[in-house]
């Protein structure tokens, strides 16, 4: 069988589309509206025309729509920041058991320094630990969340997620000593 003539007709069927019209082009896909299938946008732009948002059926049009969205996605990012904080104060609070493990590491000068690692432990039946993993899932789906709306490459959208983190941890953050935390998500 002949690919090449199949692709060439796929291809043929593909329709291009304006600079403003950043995510629709005409097609007979069920999972569009109005006859248009949505398709991703795989570039950084600035637009409100047709940009679909994390759901079917959520598209912004309108300037208004957009500066609503971009409320919303600054809310959720700076409360994202705040649910990140609010879960340590949280493991702080119900720290059933603290141990400190030091070990001996190699100075650069050839002496032998000791580093100590603190490991706080609570009960794995508790409902400080449920509470911790309902608030980890939250946390989890917004996270991802977010990285959906910033794969939307919309420009404003990318603009209030980064502000909403910033503002977030400098709202919630400020107490904190920072610590790199290498299980992060999406971050």
């Amino acid at each position: 069988m002949d690919h090449s003539h199949h692709n060439h007709d796929v291809l043929s069927q593909a329709v291009t589309h304006s600079p403003a019209d950043h995510t629709t082009g005409h097609g007979s896909g069920s999972n569009g509206h109005d006859g248009h299938m949505m398709m991703m946008q795989m570039t950084f732009y600035f637009g409100y025309k047709n940009v679909e948002l994390l759901f079917a059926g959520l598209i912004i049009n309108t300037p208004g729509e957009m500066v609503g969205a971009c409320i919303g996605v600054f809310l959720l990012a700076a409360f994202y920041e705040g649910l990140k904080i609010g879960r340590e104060v949280l493991l702080r609070r119900n720290q059933i058991s603290v141990r400190y493990n030091s070990m001996p590491v190699p100075g650069t000068d050839g002496t032998v320094l000791m580093e100590t690692h603190k490991t706080v432990g609570q009960r794995m039946l508790s409902l400080a630990h449920l509470l911790q993993t309902i608030l980890h899932i939250i946390q989890v789906v917004i996270s991802y969340f977010l990285m959906l709306v910033f794969m939307t490459y919309n420009g404003y959208l990318c603009i209030a997620v980064a502000l909403g983190a910033g503002v977030g941890y400098f709202l919630f953050s400020w107490k904190k000593a920072v610590v790199v935390d290498i299980t992060e998500h999406c971050h």
